[in-house]
């Protein structure tokens, strides 16, 4: 089954979403259901999806859990918990109590001042309920934070983590250092994967080439190698820069040496077993 990790869903109907700070984000401000996302994924035979969070709020996690109860392909939703919240555990067993099936939980950390808010104690024993529960937690970070992202994953051993967006390299700028020798060490750890999605958007929302991309694409890909990586299209964020089918086609040229097996692990099987699809109970 081809997977599509990482996308959103979002209708600014019922609350708005802060990180559209300004008139870069006007293409894409406005409702995302998926209806709209539906006709892609049939045209490339995506059968299942996970659905990530957009806001920091319960009530946006419910309705992505509602979603995912009905039918239709979204096999998991990441959604979002406070960390520092001492009854997080009660809130984390009320949220699975609904329908749907949540894998995994998600926090804006690269907008937090504080590049270091992943070392809190607070945070951190809120990262201990998350794996005490069983569930994934997404790092979203840039650059700036990965070096408290690799603590946490090495504090953690037992939480399995997924880095988002191959941690945000600076593809526009040609940014290379520190980021690619952040990745190298964060790999090292084997309770941590990586999420081939979001370059698009790193590499500017206009004029990208291929031959600017593929460099970090082939660098987490040697990191991490084919069973701890998982394509997402961040759709609809990546329509910023290119569509699903560029997307699509971008992160099969930066897999096109592997073995079908190794592609099937890439475009599916990672994802179903890092954020354990269909298991009871999950989704």
């Amino acid at each position: 089954m081809r997977i599509d990790a990482h996308h959103h869903l979002w209708d600014l109907t019922r609350r708005d979403q802060p990180w559209m700070d300004g008139p870069w984000a006007d293409p894409i401000r406005r409702s995302y259901a998926l209806a709209d996302l539906a006709p892609q994924l049939a045209a490339h035979r995506v059968a299942g999806t996970v659905v990530v969070q957009s806001s920091s709020s319960y009530e946006e996690s419910a309705e992505l859990l509602a979603v995912a109860a009905g039918d239709g392909p979204v096999l998991g939703v990441v959604g979002w918990a406070d960390l520092t919240d001492p009854g997080l555990a009660g809130v984390l067993a009320a949220l699975r109590l609904g329908p749907g099936g949540l894998v995994g939980i998600r926090h804006q950390v690269q907008d937090e001042p504080d590049p270091g808010w992943l070392a809190r104690p607070e945070v951190r024993r809120g990262l201990g309920v998350l794996a005490d529960a069983g569930l994934v937690y997404d790092l979203l970070v840039t650059p700036r934070e990965l070096p408290a992202a690799r603590a946490a994953v090495s504090a953690l051993p037992a939480l399995s983590f997924v880095l988002d967006h191959a941690g945000k390299p600076g593809v526009a700028k040609g940014d290379w250092q520190p980021w690619a020798d952040e990745i190298t060490a964060l790999a090292r750890h084997p309770n941590v994967s990586c999420k081939l999605s979001g370059l698009v958007t790193e590499a500017g929302r206009s004029g990208w080439r291929p031959q600017q991309i593929l460099p970090y694409a082939r660098h987490v890909l040697d990191a991490f190698g084919p069973d701890r990586l998982l394509f997402g299209s961040d759709w609809p964020v990546c329509t910023l820069a290119a569509d699903y089918d560029d997307v699509l086609a971008l992160a099969e040229s930066a897999t096109g040496r592997l073995t079908a097996a190794e592609r099937a692990a890439v475009f599916g099987g990672t994802a179903g077993r890092v954020y354990r699809l269909g298991e009871p109970g999950r989704a």
